[in-house]
């Protein structure tokens, strides 16, 4: 008798395994389509300018420090070889470049790399400043 009661009886439960995996896979999911912008860390003073625009997130940027020095995806490059590797990051996507540069650098300077740019094929071609947060 004790066995047939038992069987009878049933348990309610939740099982909450598949709630788990779902939420993993919509977190997994979020964060691989999520586009991060990712700044350098260089000590660079922007320059301040009141006409200044949002820029796009996808841009190619180049860095030059304070010194002059010239960096992209983080890798310290001469000017003469900006055009060869912008034209390839254009090649992945985006039509814009984005130079964030120090407020220090020479005209010059701010000048040649801007020109590689152009020449590498980029449409849009901006400084950035301090009020751009793209």
């Amino acid at each position: 008798m004790r066995r047939l009661r038992q069987d009878t009886e049933q348990e309610s439960r939740v099982d909450i395994s598949p709630l788990i995996d779902v939420v993993f896979i919509l977190l997994i999911f979020f964060v691989v389509t999520t586009t991060f912008v990712k700044d350098m860390n260089l000590d660079i003073n922007r320059p301040s300018a009141s006409s200044a625009t949002m820029a796009p997130s996808k841009a190619v940027r180049i860095y030059i420090d304070n010194q002059g020095a010239v960096y992209i995806d983080e890798q310290p490059v001469r000017v003469w070889m900006v055009q060869s590797k912008v034209r390839t990051l254009l090649r992945e996507g985006s039509e814009d470049v984005l130079v964030v540069t120090d407020t220090e650098v020479p005209a010059g300077r701010l000048v040649e790399v801007v020109d590689q740019a152009r020449l590498a094929g980029a449409q849009n071609v901006g400084v950035a400043t301090q009020q751009e947060a793209g």
